[in-house]
């Protein structure tokens, strides 16, 4: 049964007052002002207003202040500590009305002072801790919030969506989008769409099965519900694309709920009131356990395109039908109007953790290209419909397999982003393997599916062929400018992978990359020409962003492992140029970067 919730709130505290914010300096973000962000009509340029900044999730600043020649004077502005709890750092900040607001990962929400790091409000959704921790399978972590007509949405990850106040951080509605008593929690940032809010849920390793929704922006009440993955087929369908995809599925599946989570990528073209969505595995995560075998299970390891105004599925595009292999298509999502083949095509872009790099037509969903940009073992290639030629040596059971990329993927969650200037892609990667091998019975304990046999089995050598890029020398993790009309790496440094950090790419010709590690960087976005770093000291990083108020650019990132002792705790960072602020004091060096955990996937997984 779907229960709904109206946007009732018993009882809310501010933690903390210390300024207020008005609203006179900037006007309020409406659908108009997110639409526009990006384009000749921008009016917010120097402010940082969604996920990914503009509603095409490009990650790309028209900021110019900071630039080639004087980046490497980039020194810290203020910081600010963000709170203990949890584990990485994985929030996006937003900026609106000269104020910087953040989460941390126990959904605690922030306002400062962006010019000086002053705290303004400070809203607690007094997470049950110590109940709720056990019953999340992948991680505390938090990427972010929305922000629309005043008001600050964040997701809570026992599973609440809150609707604030920008101005005060007073509740103005809330609602229930699912209980972690369900195994369900919220890690992802919400996305207005059509006066709409979208958010999806996490838990992709339990028994949970996959969805998003849609809530009324005023008043908090959901307007529809996409499953990504069929129910109990005793019981009606939703709708037409779910009786489509229980053909894809076999035996009782459903009593393992499917997999199918959404939690991280999406995009808006407001144009043709499409939001994109890509999903999570499919759960368990070995074929055999699943119900039955060599099946597509839809719509796991896809890319959705749903009309906002009704739920309904306009196409979808699956990435790895039967995966075996944790390859989620929840990875960032870009927009773009690229001109492929002689003509201008509008497409939907993502590198996703298969280790493969998707064009594809984001109004029609057609297949346009499908490009290794890290090593890959687990398909040949692509039919002419875009359909992946799956290596049958890949599908494992009991004998352990080698296979190219990890579980952890290619790209994870570390966003990327898109310079239409260069007409280049800057994607953190991971290069490497995992070994695969399956137990002979599924079980579950509380940190998700244990389908998959213990500790790294060694794997005798296999014929099946390895294609894509070759390493950087020994590096694992790199940074790649990958060209999405050539199909090709334009150029590549050594440096981070696709869990942690991020980049932002600007209108002076950088590009900023935070590593894991603690680093940030710039680079030249034509050349990969490395122009500045600094170590802040940190590990478990977020991604960065900029922005500009009073003349003045600024650089900012928030980073900390959730130090409950706060003898280094999570900060958020601020630069600028000529910064004289001291570096705070240093947490223990990070551990070296060696190989993947043991399955399942770590807490930096999802």
């Amino acid at each position: 049964m779907v229960i709904r919730f109206t946007a009732i709130v018993v009882a809310t505290t501010l933690a903390t007052t210390l300024g207020i914010i008005t609203a006179d300096a900037q006007q309020k973000v409406d659908a108009n002002v997110l639409k526009n962000v990006g384009t000749a009509q921008d009016t917010l340029q120097g402010d940082w207003l969604s996920y990914g900044r503009s509603l095409s999730e490009t990650r790309f600043s028209p900021l110019t202040q900071i630039n080639t020649s004087n980046v490497n004077r980039l020194g810290l502005s203020w910081t600010y500590t963000v709170g203990p709890g949890g584990g990485n750092q994985e929030g996006t900040p937003l900026v609106w009305n000269n104020t910087i607001f953040g989460i941390t990962n126990w959904s605690v929400v922030f306002a400062l002072d962006a010019r000086t790091g002053k705290e303004l409000w400070r809203w607690d959704p007094e997470v049950n801790q110590p109940a709720v921790r056990p019953k999340i399978c992948c991680g505390i972590v938090n990427r972010g919030l929305a922000i629309y007509n005043g008001m600050i949405f964040a997701p809570i990850i026992d599973g609440r969506l809150e609707a604030l106040d920008a101005l005060t951080g007073k509740v103005i509605w809330e609602s229930r989008v699912a209980y972690t008593q369900d195994s369900y929690s919220i890690t992802m940032a919400p996305r207005v769409a059509n006066g709409k809010v979208l958010i999806g849920v996490s838990g992709g390793d339990h028994l949970i099965r996959g969805f998003f929704d849609a809530y009324d922006a005023a008043t908090g009440r959901r307007a529809w519900r996409f499953y990504t993955v069929p129910g109990n087929p005793a019981n009606p369908y939703e709708n037409d694309a779910m009786r489509k995809a229980a053909k894809t599925w076999g035996g009782d599946f459903y009593k393992m709920g499917g997999g199918g989570s959404v939690w991280d990528g999406m995009a808006y073209d407001p144009d043709a009131d499409l939001i994109y969505v890509g999903t999570g595995n499919a759960e368990p995560w070995t074929q055999k356990f699943r119900g039955a075998q060599g099946m597509d299970n839809l719509y796991t390891c896809s890319i959705l395109a749903v009309k906002v105004s009704t739920g309904e599925l306009k196409w979808h595009y699956q990435a790895v039908p039967n995966d075996n292999w944790d390859y989620d298509n929840v990875q960032h999502l870009i927009l773009a109007d690229l001109t492929i083949g002689g003509r201008q095509r509008k497409v939907v872009m993502q590198a996703s953790k298969d280790g493969i790099f998707y064009v594809l037509d984001r109004i029609t969903g057609e297949f346009i290209s499908g490009t290794p940009y890290a090593q890959v073992n687990w398909t040949r290639g692509f039919d002419k419909s875009g359909r992946p030629q799956i290596n049958p040596q890949a599908v494992y059971d009991k004998e352990p397999i080698t296979i190219y990329p990890t579980a952890g993927g290619a790209h994870n969650w570390a966003p990327m982003s898109f310079n239409p200037s260069t007409g280049l892609v800057y994607i953190p990667t991971t290069y490497g393997n995992w070994t695969f091998a399956a137990n002979d019975k599924m079980t579950y304990a509380p940190y998700g599916d244990t389908g998959l046999a213990p500790g790294f089995p060694s794997a005798r050598p296999n014929s099946m062929p390895i294609i894509g890029p070759e390493p950087l020398g020994n590096e694992r993790g790199v940074l790649e400018a990958w060209d999405p009309v050539n199909h090709k790496l334009a150029w590549r440094t050594p440096g981070g992978g696709g869990i942690g950090g991020g980049t932002v790419t600007t209108a002076s010709n950088l590009v900023f990359q935070v590593i894991n590690d603690g680093r940030l960087l710039a680079y030249t976005a034509d050349k990969g020409e490395k122009l500045f770093e600094i170590q802040t000291g940190r590990t478990g990083m977020g991604p960065p962003i900029t922005y500009q108020i009073d003349g003045k650019q600024y650089v900012a990132l928030m980073g900390g492992l959730g130090d409950a002792k706060l003898e280094h705790p999570p900060l958020l960072f601020v630069f600028e140029l000529d910064g004289k602020t001291p570096m705070p004091s240093p947490a223990a060096p990070p551990p070296a970067f060696g190989p993947p955990p043991p399955p399942p996937p770590s807490e930096l997984h999802k």
